[in-house]
């Protein structure tokens, strides 16, 4: 009898779908630590997006440009990664 252990975080993050990273600027702040960020790419498109790990400690404001990694699953939907210097 073999039995299978459920993948560690680390083998899904390697299994898991591709990211883009992609800097923008925060245009509004939303309830439950969401924010509406407008990227700084063609058509400067709006995602909705958290702040991911020891980044969720900051004190994002509208007008701060930040880093933004977007999912290929929902490219409507983002984590904030980092502040940035500049867009």
């Amino acid at each position: 009898m073999t039995t299978q252990r459920a993948p560690r975080s680390q083998d899904r993050q390697a299994e898991g779908a591709e990211r883009l990273l992609v800097r923008g600027r925060v245009v509004e702040q939303l309830p439950n630590a969401l924010y509406r960020v407008e990227l700084a790419s063609e058509g400067r498109p709006k995602v909705t997006a958290h702040a991911a790990g020891e980044s969720g400690l900051l004190r994002l404001r509208p007008g701060d440009a930040v880093e933004v990694e977007l999912s290929s699953y929902d490219p409507g939907r983002g984590r904030i990664v980092r502040l940035s210097n500049g867009v």
